[in-house]
């Protein structure tokens, strides 16, 4: 069995769920072009969208492609099938491929885009550069008849309610008698239709954060006796984590600038690598941020970093950190094709998980638009 294009897309937003987008209106993420409502043979997991990648897509039959950076960046007036931008589009229409784009949300997601390069320059103990917002967590109450609370609470907790710092699947549970009278055109799973029914039931509260309410909320329905289930879900004043850009935190082993940047070319697979500061200054604290973060190198410093690797330092923002005591490492844009990989990997386990035949590969293509001489 293939999965549908919209449970491809319920699992990438588990992964990178949209409401950790950077909180303005020029980011692009989501569906982009094409539709859902299809069964999804292949994916392509790509950087960009280009006409060699949509090329690749055709020939892998994939019919979604879901990519980091946005086609569709300012909206459109036309669209010219003579452009370049045009014919990828008509391309991609005429070949029924749809793209999905993950872009803020998926870097500044747990278990995402800066963590996977955090992780590979050897970065550990990381938190935010530059914190965007804290979880918002909620209290899920149901009501559960006695016999089925284990049953429920093993669903709830299972689809990932219940944690609470370090500890996971923390739970209240309280019994009670529970009353209703079925009404007529009912089918109760305890009693009859027009008589009035007691029976002992287990209250169960926990938290669910925002990213996962809805999963949490089925999984519960579904392991649910009840015709009708009784439950509550409100918002708390208590936050859960901190979400933000970029990850900063200690390196395994100190090393020289020098040695770090080559752990940096080598780590993020890239030719080479731009350095600003002194080769020598040890490093004992590093900060990493995918894309364009040059301008982020005052709170990286405010966090203790003694470097900020990221892409597409200017001229005069280096000049900047320099006099401000920060070295910079820029890998260039292009590194971020490490997500390439590792959503593959990621959503190839999912699909697997839940017994689909769908595949996802990673695109070969390199995208990146330099060349080096």
């Amino acid at each position: 069995m293939f999965a549908k294009g919209q449970t491809v897309i319920q699992y990438m937003e588990l992964l990178a769920p949209k409401h950790l987008a950077y909180p303005d209106d020029k980011d692009r993420i989501g569906l982009q072009l094409g539709s859902l409502q299809k069964e999804i043979r292949t994916v392509l997991v790509a950087l960009d969208v280009n006409d060699e990648v949509v090329d690749e897509a055709i020939t892998a039959g994939a019919d979604l492609i879901i990519a980091h950076h946005a086609i569709i960046f300012r909206p459109l007036k036309t669209i010219n099938t003579d452009s370049p931008a045009g014919k990828v589009y008509e391309k991609l229409i005429k070949n029924d491929i749809a793209v999905y784009i993950a872009h803020t949300n998926l870097d500044i997601a747990e278990g995402g885009m800066n963590d996977w390069m955090a992780e590979a320059l050897g970065i550990q103990h990381t938190v935010p550069i530059e914190e965007t917002q804290r979880e918002q967590l909620y209290k899920l109450v149901v009501f559960v008849p006695a016999s089925h609370a284990e049953q429920v609470r093993e669903a709830v907790l299972g689809a990932g309610a219940g944690a609470i710092g370090n500890y996971s699947h923390c739970s209240f549970n309280a019994g009670g008698t529970g009353t209703f009278l079925p009404q007529d055109g009912t089918k109760p799973y305890i009693g009859t239709a027009g008589k009035l029914e007691k029976v002992e039931e287990i209250r169960i509260e926990t938290i669910v954060p925002q990213g996962i309410r809805n999963i949490v909320v089925q999984a519960m329905i579904k392991a649910h006796p009840y015709e009708e289930v009784a439950y509550d879900i409100y918002p708390l004043d208590l936050k859960g984590r901190a979400y933000g850009l970029g990850r900063v935190g200690k390196l395994e082993q100190e090393l020289s600038l020098a040695d770090f940047a080559e752990v940096v070319k080598e780590q993020l697979d890239v030719p080479y690598v731009r350095v600003v500061g002194d080769l020598e200054r040890v490093i004992k604290k590093a900060a990493v941020i995918g894309g364009s973060g040059a301008r982020y190198y005052p709170a990286a410093r405010f966090r203790g970093a003694d470097v900020l690797v990221t892409g597409d330092v200017d001229y005069h923002t280096a000049q900047d950190a320099l006099n401000a005591g920060i070295t910079l490492i820029d890998p260039g844009h292009n590194a971020e094709k490490i997500m390439k990989a590792k959503v593959a990997e990621w959503m190839s386990a999912k699909l697997e998980k839940h017994r689909y035949e769908t595949k996802v590969i990673a695109s070969t293509v390199d995208t990146e638009p330099f060349r080096f001489i």
